[in-house]
């Protein structure tokens, strides 16, 4: 973990920032307007399955994640959370960047602590075996993250509000699997917490 203001942190750090409000009506056809964008991140995502097997190698023989292995994962990670903030999470009426960079200015990110070293003996265990129980618990987040994307849609359509607790229990379940994301993508040793985190900023 790291410190941050004083407060033990995790090495990932997902931001979503709720557009205030956004439109009734988009959120039905956002998932079209994205088709580009999952195109892209289709062809992104199959490369980082080749970077991620190849970092596992580079970790094994040096317990070091190669630096741009590390920010192209990262970076594929970050878009697809974008995208994810705008067709699925509905948070944003603001379109995707095509970019695998960090931007400040638009309503989510993710940041990632580059570990200086990592553990040659986890790497070997982090994907299946220590990773199980979380890959239980993000199975069924799935299925209740669409729902609360579905109800927040309607709760748009009619009321023109995109309610807070709903808001933040979708930012707790991505934080959760992103997380777990992260971990099992070799960015880092710290387990994800088993902690339902619905804060918003």
């Amino acid at each position: 973990m790291t410190e941050e203001n004083g407060i033990q942190a995790y090495p990932l750090y997902i931001r979503g920032d709720l557009s205030s409000p956004p439109n009734r009506g988009l959120w039905l056809i956002k998932w079209i307007l994205a088709i580009p964008h999952f195109l892209v991140l289709f062809f992104l995502t199959i490369a980082s399955f080749v970077v991620w097997f190849i970092a596992w190698w580079a970790i094994l023989f040096t317990a070091r994640y190669p630096r741009w292995m590390f920010n192209y994962i990262v970076g594929v990670m970050r878009w697809t959370w974008r995208v994810s903030f705008y067709a699925g999470v509905l948070g944003t009426d603001r379109y995707p960047p095509f970019s695998l960079a960090s931007n400040d200015d638009y309503p989510a990110d993710i940041t990632v602590v580059y570990p200086e070293r990592l553990s040659r003996l986890k790497v070997v265990f982090k994907f299946w075996l220590l990773a199980i129980p979380q890959y239980i618990v993000t199975y069924f987040f799935g299925g209740l993250g669409f729902a609360l994307s579905i109800f927040a849609g309607i709760a748009l359509l009619f009321t023109g509000r995109y309610r807070s607790d709903m808001f933040g229990a979708q930012m707790a379940l991505n934080r959760w699997k992103w997380r777990v994301t992260g971990y099992i993508s070799f960015l880092y040793d710290d387990y994800p917490p088993y902690e339902f985190d619905t804060r918003t900023g």
